[in-house]
């Protein structure tokens, strides 16, 4: 309950007793504000402050086996800002070389590079787990779990120098994770501090969050409500979670304790319609935090579709939303809302600041480099180390080595004389495609002298410096699959002229489908730029040529779909009652009832554009369907160009085209730069052709001009 304390022992020399009428009907308007949902003071109350809560937040790890006597392996997590941290634990599952020798092996914990937990494997075979305590004081915003220790597979002696075999080795499996016990700090009525909590792991992972649209929204709204979801969706952290758009009246939207509404003021409900002054609207949107019926909301208006939309491109831009610290932000058609663009020229920084390896015998630091996912690495490609060590090292068998997706690129020696500034420079392998997005691993072997030296790990250390980079030469992916989508949806990491065909009436399912579908496309879409434009009807002929097209729906509920049966792979019968046998699958008349597809053509009103159609005969199938688009650990499993998916969740893709590769539209700087060796050559030819014309008529000239001198002397 929401309580003003303006009055409590202000000193204003009036006794309790004589307080004017006026007062007393200003107390009972304060009263009534409150009541009715008024934010008037910081904080705000909504979910219970002082209630201890668990979140349990999983490493994107993948099951990974490290070999050697010292084994290193590093995670990742992050602990939110509005969070009172009582208690972190790690939790690892992981394995040891059956001929582990439990006296002499170790695991040490660091964090953010503080060491806090040492621990022997437990004498046993199989899966064993961990749990530790996490010291509070360690705890950063972002957080590096750094996983080291040495394997040895027998007692040492004084004397003997350790030995590296195959049976050195410890395998971290994928599951392991962080368990946070904490308290939420009670949102204030910031623009800022109501993203902070909407935008929260913890928030989207208990289904607290929720973007609101009108009920049957325009194509204006719909719009806007997805600029808002992709710029949510490139921020959320983990792969399970997505914030749902929905409408006022279902469950989700009830239960949720933060959400994000998107209206026209038309459309706006009446309750929060009384929010917004209506002069606040005169040719401005408005952004507005509210604490109304038990729940924290962020209120997105405007009279026109437009200004709704440049509000919601402002909600999609993190950096903005991050720095706003009124309540209330209005925004005009000038109103600066795009997000900033970095123009590196293919050049990708590594690290931001120097990283620092320390221990002896095998050390790495990894490194993630992503392209647009329009792109994949070409040909040229390069990547340049920069990096110092120790001078103490055994010489002859000290080494770094590149690797690229866990492949070595290349090697090499390190040296006494260049231990202060030494560099690798190693090129991608030819005609390899990686993708759009890998790896690349700096590993250290960084021996000790003698067999008796000690092992201290502070000793041998390699540094790898700040101005070490990559430099990736791209290429347009050429394959309409959907090992690549949502490639064409997408260029230079933003939205490529979306023209989006919806139902006429939108049901709860169409919404979910939505979702789903736009949540993939903004976990890649880096800017808030470009454009996504609805319809309910077919766009027309110039619409449906520039741009890249997306239909979803029942054929009873999308003309357009019915009027593209005869293009799609898997097609309708003649009542669009049910999908039909094909050259891929036979497919039962009931069963053809009873499932959902994703297609992915070549558009047929432009062959260098895409058309995604996502249909089936019921709007609960057609939604089941894009549940295999919405993650990217969904769209992975798939290499063809179309997904069935039947009632027993049972999906399988098939392809359909015989050539998958887009033509693209090819301009003259594009054939210069792919023939440029080409060019020059024919440049050098043409320019010595002028130059034999112009030396051949210097010469006949001149003989020209020696014969009539000789006439004139006769």
């Amino acid at each position: 309950m929401f309580v003003n304390k303006f009055f409590i022992n202000k000193q204003n020399g009036i006794r309790p007793n004589a307080i004017n009428s006026w007062l007393l009907w200003g107390i009972v308007v304060l009263a009534l504000l409150g009541g009715s949902g008024w934010t008037l003071a910081h904080p705000l109350i909504g979910q219970a402050a002082d209630k201890t809560q668990t979140y349990t937040q999983s490493f994107q790890n993948t099951t990974t086996t490290l070999s050697g006597d010292a084994v290193e392996a590093n995670m990742y997590f992050i602990k939110m800002d509005y969070w009172q941290v009582k208690k972190v634990t790690i939790n690892l599952n992981f394995q040891v070389s059956q001929l582990t020798n439990r006296e002499t092996s170790d695991i040490t914990l660091s964090l953010n590079g503080t060491k806090f937990e040492s621990f022997r494997p437990r004498n046993q075979t199989g899966l064993q787990t961990k749990t530790v305590n996490v010291p509070l004081r360690l705890l950063q915003g972002e957080n590096q779990l750094k996983i080291s220790g040495q394997i040895v597979t027998k007692a040492g002696d004084k004397g003997s120098q350790r030995i590296q075999t195959p049976a050195n080795w410890l395998t971290i499996y994928s599951g392991a994770n962080a368990n946070f016990t904490y308290q939420l700090k009670a949102p204030t009525t910031a623009i800022k501090s109501f993203y902070a909590h909407f935008s929260g792991t913890d928030t989207i992972a208990n289904a607290n969050s929720v973007i609101i649209l009108p009920a049957q929204a325009t194509n204006g709204e719909l719009t806007a409500g997805m600029y808002a979801l992709t710029g949510e969706a490139r921020t959320i952290t983990t792969e399970n979670n997505q914030i749902p758009v929905t409408t006022a009246d279902t469950t989700a939207a009830k239960n949720a304790d933060y959400r994000l509404v998107i209206a026209t003021y038309a459309h706006l409900p009446k309750s929060l319609k009384r929010q917004i002054k209506p002069s606040e609207l005169a040719q401005r949107a408005v952004i507005k935090t509210v604490y109304h019926d038990g729940h924290h909301a962020l209120i997105v208006t405007a009279r026109t579709a437009q200004l709704l939309q440049k509000a919601s491109r402002f909600i999609a831009n993190q950096e903005l939303m991050q720095e706003t610290t009124a309540s209330t932000k209005t925004i005009s058609a000038q109103t600066a809302t795009y997000t900033s663009e970095v123009r590196n020229g293919g050049t990708t920084q590594l690290t931001t600041s120097d990283d620092y390896l320390t221990g002896a015998n095998h050390q790495s630091s990894t490194y993630f480099v992503s392209l647009p996912v329009d792109r994949t690495n070409a040909n040229g490609s390069k990547i340049r180390i920069h990096f110092r060590y120790a001078k103490n090292l055994d010489f002859k068998r000290s080494l770094v080595t590149v690797y690229v997706n866990d492949k070595a690129l290349g090697s090499k020696r390190l040296t006494a004389a260049n231990a202060d500034d030494d560099e690798l420079t190693v090129s991608l392998p030819k005609g390899q495609a990686l993708g759009h997005d890998f790896t690349i691993r700096v590993a250290f072997d960084l021996e000790l002298p003698g067999k008796t030296a000690t092992n201290n790990a502070q000793t041998p250390w390699a540094l790898i410096r700040s101005n070490s980079e990559a430099t990736i030469k791209s290429q347009p992916v050429a394959d309409l699959l959907l090992t690549n989508y949502p490639y064409l949806f997408l260029k230079n990491d933003t939205f490529n002229q979306l023209a989006v065909v919806r139902p006429s009436r939108l049901n709860a399912d169409d919404y979910q489908t939505l979702t789903n579908i736009f949540n993939l496309i903004g976990t890649y879409a880096k800017s808030n730029t470009g454009q996504i434009k609805f319809y309910t009807h077919r766009p027309s002929s110039t619409v449906l040529k520039n741009s890249n097209v997306i239909a979803f729906g029942t054929p009873q509920q999308n003309a357009f779909i019915r009027a593209l049966n005869s293009k799609l792979y898997f097609k309708y019968n003649r009542h669009f009652t049910g999908f039909v046998s094909n050259e891929k699958l036979s497919i039962e008349k009931t069963y053809g009832q009873n499932i959902g597809t994703v297609q992915l053509l070549r558009s047929p009103y432009n062959s260098h554009s895409g058309l995604l159609v996502v249909t089936a005969a019921k709007s609960s199938d057609v939604y089941r369907a894009s549940t295999q688009i919405n993650f990217q650990r969904n769209i992975a499993q798939y290499q063809g160009d179309a997904i069935v998916v039947d009632h027993d969740n049972n999906h399988n893709d098939y392809r359909f085209k015989k050539h998958a590769t887009v033509k693209n539209q090819t301009t003259v700087k594009t054939v210069v730069q792919k023939n440029s060796k080409l060019v020059l050559y024919l440049g050098i030819a043409v320019l010595i052709m002028v130059l034999i014309l112009i030396a051949g008529f210097l010469i006949i000239r001149k003989n020209g001009l020696l014969e009539r001198r000789d006439d004139h002397h006769e």
